[in-house]
């Protein structure tokens, strides 16, 4: 039976970019009940960074990792509008008044200068609030530069070890997966996204309430094809976002349902729904639906992320609900994440979050 200092369940950006900045300081290992890491969530993301994304709460930590993720080559400029119609005029007034003091570059723009940026804008929209740093992610060469980092630093990763039973014995956690395997940890991380509160069950503690929920995309074939430089467009409302990828556009109806933790699989009636909001904003012909996924977000009661370590069950830490925006703060987040399990000062990437926000003890 082998034996570390830290054991980590789940292998998607979350558990991935913890265990490499926690591995310089002791053996961790890094549980995936998938064939490959990430194949859930981080494999399904939209791909973009968002100042604004999650709300106020969330900026610190989508800003302290945007300079990590500039000054590693993980972003490629997009820029980002949130766009209303003329009734929904007022929300633009309350977005700016709601993140003016945030640090995020936000600008209101009206209705000449937005047609300019969507070409074929129908009538009815008159406004947005334009991010012009917002960028689109390397999801897939962030990972792999977490697990590549981690492996360096000694990570040992373990795919297909899918947790059955979760034992605390003598100041130890004994972890056995399905197929007989057997590890021992001081340390338990829960990262397990859709899956948090059940590990958490299994491990003893007491479930926070996150819930997984569904969101849907679709890559469309259009005419006109998306220029590759069109920014990133969301509904105001919430109703909808869209962008351009290699030519084809990637198209969300910004579903969220609520869901057990599984496989997610698209419905039809959420891509229906999407192409009828996107087409009313841009009078462009859908050709076809080329393909289409569904991914599982994770969110808290409150919509934060939980950071930190249980208030009722020694050795247990949690580092799990990140709803849609666990990709575009990984840097900040895991690096906070080592820090509070591992006892460390802060540094450069998190002296400006406030971790008070995310602990689990604010559910009990």
């Amino acid at each position: 039976m082998a034996e570390f200092d830290i054991a980590i369940i789940g292998a998607g950006m979350a558990g991935a970019s913890l265990a490499a900045e926690c591995a310089e300081y002791g053996k961790v290992l890094l549980l995936e009940a998938e064939d490959v890491p990430g194949y859930h969530t981080t494999g399904r993301s939209a791909a973009f960074w968002e100042e604004c994304y999650g709300g106020p709460e969330i900026v610190p930590l989508t800003l302290a990792s945007g300079a990590f993720l500039r000054k590693h080559g993980f972003l490629t400029p997009r820029g980002a509008l949130y766009v209303a119609r003329q009734a929904s005029l007022g929300a633009l007034d309350d977005f700016m008044q709601r993140f003016s003091d945030t640090g995020a570059t936000i600008e209101r723009i009206g209705r000449e200068r937005l047609a300019a940026m969507l070409p074929g804008l129908r009538d009815d929209w008159a406004g947005a609030v334009w991010e012009p740093l917002c960028s689109d992610i390397d999801v897939a060469g962030l990972h792999q530069h977490y697990l590549g980092q981690g492996r360096r630093r000694g990570v040992l990763l373990q795919c297909r070890a899918r947790i059955v039973s979760v034992l605390r014995e003598d100041g130890q956690w004994r972890l056995r997966a399905e197929d007989g395997r057997d590890w021992t940890a001081t340390t338990l991380v829960n990262a397990a996204g859709a899956w948090a509160d059940t590990m958490a069950d299994m491990a003893g503690a007491q479930p926070i309430g996150i819930q997984p929920l569904r969101r849907t995309v679709a890559q469309l074939v259009t005419e006109p094809s998306p220029k590759a430089d069109q920014p990133l467009v969301l509904d105001i409302e919430g109703k909808f976002y869209f962008k351009p990828e290699a030519g084809k556009l990637w198209l969300s109806p910004h579903d969220e349902v609520p869901s057990p933790p599984c496989d997610a699989a698209p419905e039809e009636l959420a891509v229906a729904e999407a192409i009828d909001r996107f087409q009313s904003v841009l009078d462009w012909r859908v050709r076809k639906v080329e393909h289409k996924w569904a991914g599982l977000r994770s969110f808290a009661p409150d919509r934060l992320p939980v950071y930190g370590w249980d208030p009722d069950t020694r050795g247990f830490f949690w580092f799990a609900g990140q709803g849609g925006f666990g990709i575009q703060t990984a840097p900040a987040a895991a690096r906070l994440g080592a820090r509070l399990l591992l006892g460390l000062p802060r540094d450069e990437l998190t002296r400006d979050v406030d971790e008070a926000l995310y602990t689990p003890a604010r559910f009990r």
